[in-house]
């Protein structure tokens, strides 16, 4: 299989992962459960992980690093953690549902919410912040990139209107944790939410938020801790205030051996590898008769997707045909963000999404870009 699904879940995952996994379900206790061997050897794994994350982030205290098992927990705990009715929140027409329907519920409880609109060529009118802006405006919350089209949201920009009004800034990173730089700090950032199955390569099951100083979110899970048992509350220490329950330390080692990986291949390196093979499927098939690619591609800097469509085909019928025919995994329909496809106009139709990751070769990406052409001349037929 020539596996492009790699904004789902990034597949293979580096070598060492499923070593650490596999260790780690022999060697661990339950972290912050007991002073016991096995139990040190957890809570030292998880604090070591927590540290690189908040070296990775920028995040200036790694006990402000809390883990969740994806990015759609970490971005309810976000918004529902800060955010309440009276408020009013900006976000964008670029969002995936794990934002959208968090916001949505609180819009019926009493939030007032407002989108930055999307073009139709998926294009964010920044413009339009300061429009939006009312004396209740509260928080931004914000996708780095666009699963649908790769775009990449201009962050700096975001920031410093946030920054300017003394607003929230929170972050969306599920499809950029691991590959692209984030500096909470430098960039203004105050909740940064991630996944580790993705860019950070590791396994399924493992995410967080990294919180900034004095940002004070209300628990959205209480239970069992470890610590202060007697407490009729969630303990407000971090990061205990946010892990109700026992954390998933097997693939929270696997994410800790894919940081290792990250850090001895580079970002920066294979970042530029993804996204070199995006640029070389995209430059062979955007001038094929029939195809329409959806995104910014003037602009350099986007995530390794390329999404499209081939003439009035559904996108379910264009991925059954690539994987049955060519053997090539990609991920058609709505892809979980609605208000960007009613942008683009592709409710109906849905769209293909191919995406890079590490293990992707040349050769791959033009087996793919021939597969595409060969589907849109039979289209024409």
């Amino acid at each position: 299989m020539i596996y492009l699904d790699n904004a789902a879940t990034t597949r293979p995952k580096p070598p060492g992962v499923a070593e650490a996994v596999a260790e780690a379900m022999a060697s661990c206790g339950n972290s912050g459960r007991g002073v016991h061997e096995d139990a040190l050897f957890a809570a030292r794994m998880v604090y070591g992980v927590r540290q690189r994350l908040a070296e990775w982030f920028g995040c200036p205290r790694a006990d402000h690093v809390a883990f969740t098992p994806n990015s759609t927990a970490a971005l309810n705990i976000a918004i529902g953690g800060l955010l309440r009715p009276g408020d009013h929140v900006i976000s964008t027409d670029w969002e995936h549902n794990s934002v959208l329907r968090p916001l949505y519920r609180l819009r019926d409880r009493g939030m007032d919410l407002d989108f930055l609109s999307a073009d139709r060529r998926g294009r964010l009118d920044y413009g339009g912040l300061e429009e939006l802006l009312r004396p209740n405006t509260r928080a931004v919350v914000c996708t780095h990139a666009s699963n649908l089209t790769g775009d990449m949201a201009d962050i700096a920009r975001v920031g410093a209107f946030a920054r300017a009004h003394g607003l929230l800034f929170i972050l969306d990173a599920s499809q950029t944790a691991g590959s692209f730089p984030i500096d909470m700090v430098s960039q203004g950032l105050d909740v940064v939410c991630f996944t580790g199955h993705k860019s950070l390569l590791g396994p399924q099951g493992t995410g967080g938020l990294c919180v900034g100083e004095g940002v004070d979110i209300r628990p959205c899970l209480v239970g069992g801790t470890g610590v202060q048992s007697f407490l009729e509350t969630q303990p407000e220490e971090w990061p205990t205030r946010l892990e109700a329950g026992t954390l998933n330390s097997h693939g929270l080692a696997g994410l800790g051996a894919a940081l290792g990986y990250l850090e001895q291949m580079g970002r920066d390196a294979v970042r530029a590898h993804e996204c070199g093979l995006a640029r070389r499927f995209y430059e062979a098939v955007c001038n094929l008769p029939g195809v329409t690619v959806y995104g910014d591609f003037t602009r350099e800097e986007r995530a390794p997707i390329v999404t499209l469509n081939i003439g009035d085909l559904d996108s379910s019928e264009v991925s059954d045909e690539l994987a049955e025919r060519f053997g090539i995994a990609t991920r058609p329909g709505a892809h979980c963000a609605p208000r960007l496809h009613r942008a683009l106009g592709t409710e109906v139709q849905g769209a293909v999404r191919f995406s890079w990751g590490w293990a992707n070769t040349e050769e791959e990406t033009d087996a793919a870009a021939e597969a595409v052409q060969l589907l849109a001349a039979e289209a024409r037929l």
